[in-house]
């Protein structure tokens, strides 16, 4: 039997203040837990505060079956904290503490190697809001060896972007993931007509596949040959944090694979719509499993 994959989540590691409570978050977190849950041997690249909320996100790591291994403690800077406020449309707006751990996130010997040995890293914007963590993520995406996966799931939040770190990441990229609100900003950013964005990114930027997600209504898949579209499930939504992180694991999980778009799409639209159904984005399977959460759910 083949040895589970190893993927990586690179960034933000933080708590989500959620009107329900705190939850542990950040996409690269929410990302591997969920890369972990189909399989893989998921490992999270960050940094905590020396502090009590540093502690806990460690220790949450662990219960998860993660493992804290690539989570430094950092005694100048407190852990990451995001307080998130849910529409009533079930859209989550999201308002980050500066200055924080994950914010200064340093190369070392371990990440070398972990970034050789990985199958798949997935990294987004917001870590690359500084300096230091910007040139850490870049060099990790870039020490991957030539099979892995490179998959830029956007996750434009607030102003932490610019089109030169869009530019920068998406031709480092295997894979590029964004919604279809942040593609009129991505269009306008890298200069690429919105009607035939996809297709564009994947002839101009040679990037193997383009996922554009459209929240419940499903989401979009283009490469080099084919399209697939996918309507989406129909769940009743508890909050949306994470769902689009889950659905980046499920896509992932497939793409290794070498699945079809269409096997691709089921998957990941899976994973998105159970987590939205759930409350935080790391939720814990029912007793009988990942695969009795996700298996009844009904397309849209």
């Amino acid at each position: 039997m083949a040895a589970p994959p190893t993927i990586v989540g690179i960034g933000e590691i933080l708590w989500d203040l959620l009107p329900s409570g705190r939850q542990l978050g950040g996409a690269p977190a929410n990302f591997a837990y969920c890369s972990h849950l189909l399989g893989s041997r998921a490992a999270v690249v960050s940094r905590v505060g020396d502090d009590e909320l540093g502690f806990e996100v460690r220790t949450g790591l662990r219960q998860a079956g993660i493992g804290d291994d690539f989570n430094a403690a950092d005694t100048q800077h407190q852990t990451g904290t995001v307080q998130v406020d849910v529409s009533p449309a079930d859209q989550a707006t999201f308002q980050y503490t500066h200055s924080v751990a994950w914010d200064v996130l340093e190369w070392n010997g371990e990440l070398d190697k972990l970034a050789r040995s990985a199958d798949a890293v997935c990294f987004g914007t917001l870590a690359q809001r500084s300096d230091t963590s910007r040139r850490t993520i870049l060099k990790f995406v870039d020490s991957t060896q030539a099979p892995a996966a490179r998959v830029f799931d956007i996750n434009l939040r607030q102003t932490f972007y610019s089109a030169e770190i869009i530019a920068d990441s998406i031709r480092r990229s295997t894979v590029l993931k964004l919604n279809d609100q942040e593609l009129p900003i991505l269009a306008n950013a890298i200069g690429i007509d919105q009607s035939n964005f996809a297709r564009t990114v994947v002839e101009r930027f040679k990037v193997k596949l383009v996922c554009v997600t459209r929240g419940q209504n499903g989401s979009l898949l283009v490469d080099a040959a084919n399209v697939h579209e996918h309507p989406g499930f129909r769940v009743q939504v508890k909050d949306a944090v994470g769902a689009g992180d889950a659905f980046t694991a499920g896509l992932v999980h497939e793409f290794l694979r070498g699945s079809s778009l269409a096997a691709m799409n089921e998957t990941a639209n899976r994973m998105g719509a159970w987590v939205a159904s759930c409350e935080g984005a790391m939720p814990q399977p029912p007793k009988e499993g990942l695969a009795a959460a996700i298996a009844p759910l009904e397309r849209a």
